[in-house]
């Protein structure tokens, strides 16, 4: 037994387990032994029975503290945070200075969402064992998902403290800071975390992601290669997210999303399957969001959900976000037959409750993306599971049914790259709201800080999605363009300090790059029409912002790559019937960016087909997009009704 705890710390774990079950031969009647043979048994993921043979050490010494709390990690791995819990309760009581085993219950029940309970059990291990890391560490990552921003880094800062080695905890104390707009501290945290352990699970994603979003591109071509080589070599370097940015390619984006999912989010069986549901009157539809408040999400989906037909639907919401007192929550909560707020309740509940409601058909309108609660559906909270409009991509689970789509962003040639069964919309997938409010004030150039006599090129998408690809070409353009000007979002002031240095290199006027400030939504549709052309970014395209420039009345341009993210703005340009914005090369959207500033007869061409369009094609044809909507929604009910497989499916 000795000689397999030696193998276990030299990371042997084949030859540790055949030392234990040696250890297990000679002595049957050995609790030690059987807990030995779980350690190793977990260390090589063999769960199933790694629980069984600590269960058998628990048999045979019932007292056995350290066996139970082996128990419960091997648990909590395995998804069954209640069980896991109850395993720690028992090492607890036995051993009530177990600081190990509090610390782990800590964390299953953040997983339950059980947030003030996590804290008193970290609490109390910090209490046992005052100098303890990872129970700092614990703490911070609870109170990380509390957004109690400022005492979560003390927990990071306390765990460093301890152990300055610990790559995690910078890596964490770096997610902390980049939330309280602390950018060059959040990037020295990361980078710490680097020289720890350049090759600890999602972190170089995770560091690329904030560089871009400070637009600080040093290294930016190397370390996006290595990036995108790990994700080939199935290695966890990025967030599936984070990916969408990196790089055009359908199939690397599908195979980042698949190394998450299988990680982070795999099939939980243990709810069991779901029994067929009989035919209702209504269809029951659940959406699924965080971004029920003052979000671009909310803004798109507003009307679809105000004119659903509730005569042949029954909608109900799952608002997993913040309970705001904004006008968008308000107008929302209405539309719906049950608004229910679960951000206080844990996956596993949200997917019982979507169970006892007898949801037909869940849409995660989240994805893979920021506060999305993912393990919902790997429950299986409905029998047909949608994946739309929150992530631009494949969740690469095969628990999700359906993604939708059009024709432009998932061409029949993509299909291969996507998990999910495709559903067409015709036009655009994207849905839009004819009622966002476009402020009545007029915006002169001068008080926007614009140049009145220039042709003023604008983009406001997030900072991320600006790279050196993209901006070469801007400079290109302006340069070719005599007094023209770049408006962008100022997402935060350490961007605007880069982009103006990358434009001094590059021999362009820092100046001629103007900033704008975040303002109510409004007022910032208003002051599109200070502004002359739109300039979409790749592979990343505009999506919201590109249906507010459009409702705007501002040309967007864009340049088509492969991926689902990068088609965006040429779907909403087709559906509002201004194809000839859509280029197929960046040379091909240099060349006509410089044409159109240059040429006032054809831009104003432009720009009057765009305003008699607004109104007139399908873009923002809500009514029309809601029954292709509806459609979508009734064929993939019936196949279900019928025992069919999911299948393509075009609306």
């Amino acid at each position: 037994m000795n000689r397999s705890i030696a193998l276990c710390e030299l990371k042997q774990f084949e030859a540790a387990l055949k030392s234990s079950e040696q250890a297990i031969h000679f002595n049957p009647d050995s609790a030690n032994a059987y807990f030995q043979h779980g350690f190793n048994l977990q260390d090589l993921k063999r769960y199933d029975e790694s629980l069984e043979s600590y269960e058998k050490a628990t048999l045979l010494k019932h007292d056995y503290a350290q066996a139970h709390s082996g128990c419960g990690n091997v648990l909590f791995e395995l998804k069954r945070w209640r069980e896991a819990i109850a395993c720690y309760d028992k090492a607890i009581h036995y051993k009530n200075d177990f600081a190990e085993a509090y610390a782990n219950r800590a964390n299953a029940l953040k997983e339950l969402k059980l947030f003030d309970l996590a804290l008193v059990s970290i609490d109390q291990s910090i209490q046992v064992k005052h100098d303890f890391a990872e129970a700092h560490y614990n703490r911070g990552n609870i109170l990380f998902e509390l957004k109690r921003w400022e005492e979560a880094l003390n927990g990071f800062d306390k765990a460093i403290a301890f152990n300055s080695n610990y790559a995690e905890a910078y890596y964490n104390r770096g997610n902390v800071l980049f939330e309280l707009n602390r950018w060059k501290e959040a990037i020295m945290s990361y980078q710490s975390a680097i020289t720890l352990n350049p090759d600890y699970e999602y972190l170089q994603g995770s560091y690329q992601h904030i560089k871009l979003y400070v637009c600080d591109w040093q290294d930016y071509e190397s370390t996006v290669f290595n990036i995108l080589l790990q994700i080939k070599e199935g290695k966890k370097s990025t967030p599936a997210f984070t990916a969408l940015a990196l790089t055009d390619s359908p199939e690397t984006q599908l195979k980042a999303s698949k190394i998450w999912i299988d990680d982070k989010h795999p099939f939980n069986p243990s709810l069991g399957s779901i029994p067929k549901y009989q035919r209702k009157n209504k269809i029951r539809i659940g959406y699924y969001s965080a971004d029920f408040h003052n979000h671009a999400t909310a803004y798109l989906m507003a009307e679809l959900f105000e004119l659903h037909d509730k005569n042949k639907f029954e909608f109900i919401a799952f608002s997993f976000g913040p309970d705001s007192n904004h006008e968008i929550r308000h107008r929302l909560s209405k539309s719906f037959s049950q608004f229910l707020d679960v951000q206080f309740k844990s996956d596993e509940e949200i997917a019982l409750l979507s169970r006892e409601l007898e949801i037909d058909i869940a849409v995660d309108l989240k994805g893979l993306t920021s506060n999305a609660r993912t393990h919902i559906f790997s429950y299986r909270s409905a029998p047909i599971q949608v994946n739309y409009i929150g992530f631009p991509g494949t969740m690469a689970a095969e628990y999700m049914d359906y993604i939708i789509a059009d024709t432009t962003v998932i061409p029949a040639e993509s299909q291969p790259y996507f998990v999910e069964k495709v559903v067409y919309l015709a036009d655009s997938y994207q849905v839009n709201d004819r009622n966002r409010t476009i402020s009545q004030k007029v915006f002169s150039r001068e008080e926007l800080g614009l140049p009145e006599d220039s042709f003023v090129f604008c983009c406001f998408n997030n900072n991320y999605k600006i790279n050196p690809l993209v901006f070469n070409v801007w400079v290109r353009i302006l340069k070719a363009v005599e007094g023209s000007v770049l408006w962008l979002l100022e997402d935060n002031a350490l961007a605007k300090i880069n982009l103006r240095k990358e434009a001094e290199i590059r021999g362009l006027d820092p100046n001629r790059l103007v900033f704008a400030q975040r303002m109510d939504l409004p007022e910032h549709l208003a002051r599109h029409r200070a502004a002359d052309l739109f300039l979409d970014t790749f592979p990343y395209n505009a999506h919201t912002t590109a249906s507010d420039a459009l409702w705007s009345g501002l040309p967007v341009l864009t340049c088509k790559g492969h991926s689902f993210v990068s088609r965006v703005a040429a779907s909403l340009l087709n559906a509002i019937e201004m194809p000839d914005l859509i280029t197929e090369t960046h040379d091909q959207y240099e060349v006509l960016a410089i044409e159109l500033a240059n040429n006032p007869t054809k831009f104003k061409a432009i720009k009057d087909r765009l305003t008699n369009n607004r109104l007139n094609t399908p873009l923002f044809d809500t009514p029309l997009f809601t029954k292709r909507m509806e459609s979508a929604y009734m064929q993939m009910y019936e196949r279900y009704q019928m025992d069919k497989p999911p299948d393509h499916i075009y609306s």
